[in-house]
């Protein structure tokens, strides 16, 4: 892939300005950058979902391409039809066949151009090599068998859970075999099993990948480039190796311009000296007066500019009153979506005390979004009670972040009567939406802002129990931490879905509850990795 003088605009903001850059074939790229940089917008531009102001890009040799988002599609996983017919899609073998039939059937037509339809016949065996098609279907169970989906393939996309979904998308997108495969924040809802499973498959990817990815572990096992989105410059460099390397190349690159902008600095002092001492006498001093001003003056005209730094979250959350000493009761919960459907929930029963950080953890699709939406009435038990009781407040961030309105601006989204504008942007910069940030309409932000808005929404709740539902999915490890750190000292009392150990372990986590057995332990990390490895074992 090649970029040429590529250009990119959102009303008066500037997303890419001039960007020239020859993506290489068939390696593992890495791209990297600051939420909101414009990573997935460069996704969506290969895609040619968006189109650029200037500038174009070339796919070389007219190569497939597909991607898999970091946001689901909302029609695509409403699908009424089987998980397994859904993935068979991705492959056209079905019409391939069809078409191979009805052209053998046409030679029976003697008025028919037969060297025609040979020569197309060959076409459709060609493509039909191409998919692979006697192997095809060892090749989509083997994935099935990776991603551990191969139980739902009787199922119907629409009642799979969210985790469910992003991992039947994920295997649908690599059983498309695409040459250019674009991923963004693949690991987002996988299992260690699955993730190990892609990682492998990955790695031995017949053709180029391009990963989105805030999972730096996952990056180093797998790039072998790194293409760094610069938010600040709106510009690509790509580097050699892995993120490790990258990191390492930059802050080296960093060093040695700080050293020389030291060095000019001190030269520019000396020189404003000399100038300032001599300008007015005559004679030689007048002389060397004039020399070192053009020597300032050269030296002004190529000066070395720092990089600015990225600016990082600053949070803070407030609780309106202290709840009860238990805030929160589970009693006896039974609950499905559907009477023809397991019980995801059975007999669940627990208490939460004042001030608790409750871990709840187990496998994608049993439950754990869920429980969390009974919490908050979005959803009603077939069975059971949820008890909030008195002087309990709760605030709730959405794994999805549909509690956003993606036709209303950052400013709209957070719109209280409780707050002036002037109060409410002064809270969005500490969540890094300054000026006319505020006045995007949310559907053009990147999924780690929506976070970001998401996240500064609930802090104005100041809520005494917060429900967070995969809180660092879309958010680059800088953030990550800052959160994690956050939330440490937050007074209130937490209910967190969480596959992310390095976040849990910011965060003070008393009690675990995992489901669907519905045991409750004290927190230990360990704990967590045994949970996590036993399942793998399981599947």
């Amino acid at each position: 892939m090649i970029i040429n003088d590529l250009s990119l605009y959102f009303g008066t903001q500037t997303i890419f300005e001039d960007i020239n850059i020859n993506i290489p074939n068939n390696e593992k790229i890495g791209i990297i950058g600051v939420n909101g940089s414009g990573k997935t917008t460069l996704f969506r531009l290969l895609m040619k979902q968006i189109t650029p102001d200037k500038g174009k890009i070339t796919i070389t040799n007219n190569k497939r391409i597909d991607w898999l988002p970091q946001v689901i599609d909302e029609e695509l996983i409403d699908s009424n039809e089987l998980v397994l017919d859904f993935l068979l899609e991705a492959r056209p073998i079905e019409k391939l066949n069809k078409k191979l039939e009805e052209l053998y059937n046409s030679l029976s037509d003697l008025n028919i151009d037969q060297n025609k339809v040979f020569k197309e016949i060959d076409k459709v065996n060609n493509k039909l090599s191409y998919w692979e098609a006697e192997k095809a279907e060892g090749i989509l169970l083997k994935l099935c068998h990776g991603l551990d989906i191969e139980k739902l393939l009787d199922k119907r996309v629409k009642d799979l859970s969210g985790g469910e979904k992003s991992k039947l998308l994920f295997a649908r997108v690599l059983y498309s075999n695409p040459e250019i495969l674009l991923l963004d924040e693949p690991t987002n809802h996988l299992d260690p099993s699955s993730k190990e499973y892609i990682t492998n498959y990955l790695k031995s990817y017949k053709g180029t990948v391009l990963i989105i990815s805030h999972d730096i572990d996952f990056l180093n096992k797998i790039i072998t480039k790194t293409i760094f989105v610069d938010k600040i410059s709106k510009n690509l460099y790509l580097y050699d190796g892995n993120y490790d390397k990258f990191i390492k190349l930059k802050n080296e690159h960093l060093e040695s311009l700080k050293n020389e902008y030291n060095k000019q600095v001190k030269e520019e002092k000396k020189l404003r000296s000399i100038v300032e001492k001599y300008s007015h006498s005559s004679g030689k001093r007048k002389k060397m007066a004039q020399d070192r001003e053009k020597k300032l003056n050269k030296l002004l005209e190529n000066k070395i500019e720092l990089p600015e730094e990225n600016k990082k979250v600053k949070l803070s959350m407030e609780i309106e009153k202290e709840s009860t000493k238990h805030p929160l009761y589970v009693k006896d919960l039974w609950f499905r979506y559907d009477k023809n459907n397991r019980y995801l929930l059975r007999k669940l029963s627990f208490d939460i005390s004042r001030g608790e950080k409750f871990l709840i953890v187990g496998e994608n699709g049993i439950g754990k979004s869920t429980l969390l939406k009974l919490i908050m009435g979005k959803l009603t038990p077939d069975q059971g009670e949820i008890v909030l009781t008195e002087k309990t407040d709760i605030a709730y961030y959405a794994q999805e972040l549909e509690l956003l309105d993606d036709e209303k601006t950052v400013l709209e989204n957070l719109s209280d009567n409780n707050y002036s504008e002037k109060e409410l942007r002064n809270i969005l910069g500490r969540f890094l939406f300054k000026g006319d940030d505020v006045f995007k309409k949310v559907k053009v932000l990147s999924p780690g802002e929506k976070a970001r808005v998401s996240l500064a929404k609930i802090s104005l709740e100041k809520a005494n129990l917060l429900l967070l539902d995969e809180p660092t999915n879309h958010l680059d490890p800088d953030t990550q931490k800052i959160i994690g750190e956050f939330f440490k000292t937050y007074k209130g009392t937490m209910i967190v879905v969480s596959h992310n150990p390095e976040f849990v372990d910011y965060l003070g986590i008393s009690r675990i509850l995992t489901l669907p057995e519905g045991t409750i332990d004290l927190y230990d990390r360990r704990k967590i990795e045994y949970f996590y490895k036993l399942n793998t074992k399981e599947k």
